[in-house]
């Protein structure tokens, strides 16, 4: 029974080392991407900004066709599944650049930290819980959506609040789905006898990868936020201190 089960972990490990294989190669090819526009060909991308605004939104919503795509042809062992998940890694670096452009490298590098820990920490709890995730991922997957909804209200309402306390709710929800999906990964695994198709393998990357790019802009916009909030009681306060020496100098 020893051989057996080790070489069912062994098995195991490989597919998950393929999955985070195919996750990391998207990552860094949307870092790839993003930090090209950002540090060398800045003046290509102030332009698109400035006069060409059209194009960042027609490639955000070419992303989303190319997500169910990928997906679909993924599901069906397309051998499209790769070049089109690639494609779309490229792409959303394309659009990521847009969004990094607004935030101070200290933020960025500070969410990218705290994202990598919170999504390797409960893929982990993934891995080992053994209760069943699914019911969590089907309730975080409404409240997603009842955040969705929101969030297109929110683009006339323009209130900071809210859009603090939406990012504070989909870093939770994109935690929980990294460790639905990791739990997943591992029963498919073992429900299939390790027969599991590479198009699986690149379905799920694609999940991980969308878990991960969702938490780290989540937390991105809490750091920026309470970066922001800091520096106006900061501006407050030395306004308030001003004040109070003119007085006393008077």
């Amino acid at each position: 029974m020893q051989p057996i089960t080790s070489q069912a972990d062994t098995g195991l490990n490989r597919f998950f080392a393929k999955v985070y294989g195919y996750m990391g190669l998207g990552l860094a090819i949307s870092a790839l991407v993003s930090g090209l526009l950002l540090y060398v060909f800045q003046a290509t991308m102030l332009n698109i900004m400035a006069n060409h605004s059209w194009v960042y939104y027609a490639a955000s919503f070419i992303e989303i066709a190319l997500v169910y795509s990928v997906s679909s042809t993924a599901w069906k062992n397309n051998p499209m599944a790769m070049p089109l998940f690639l494609f779309y890694s490229a792409l959303n670096g394309f659009t990521l650049s847009f969004i990094l452009a607004a935030y101070s490298q200290t933020n960025v590098f500070a969410a990218f930290v705290t994202a990598t820990l919170t999504f390797f920490a409960m893929a982990v709890i993934g891995l080992v819980s053994k209760r069943d995730l699914s019911g969590m991922a089907q309730a975080f997957r409404m409240v997603l959506l009842g955040v969705l909804i929101a969030s297109l209200i929110n683009i006339f309402l323009r209130s900071a609040g809210l859009s603090y306390v939406m990012s504070l709710v989909m870093v939770v929800i994109f935690a929980g789905l990294t460790a639905y999906d990791n739990q997943r990964i591992r029963q498919a695994y073992q429900q299939s006898g390790g027969q599991v198709s590479n198009g699986w393998a690149i379905s799920m990357a694609l999940s991980l990868y969308l878990n991960f790019i969702n938490l780290f802009l989540s937390i991105l916009r809490i750091f920026a936020w309470r970066s922001f909030f800091f520096l106006k009681k900061r501006q407050s306060f030395g306004i308030i201190r001003a004040n109070v020496c003119n007085t006393q100098t008077s």
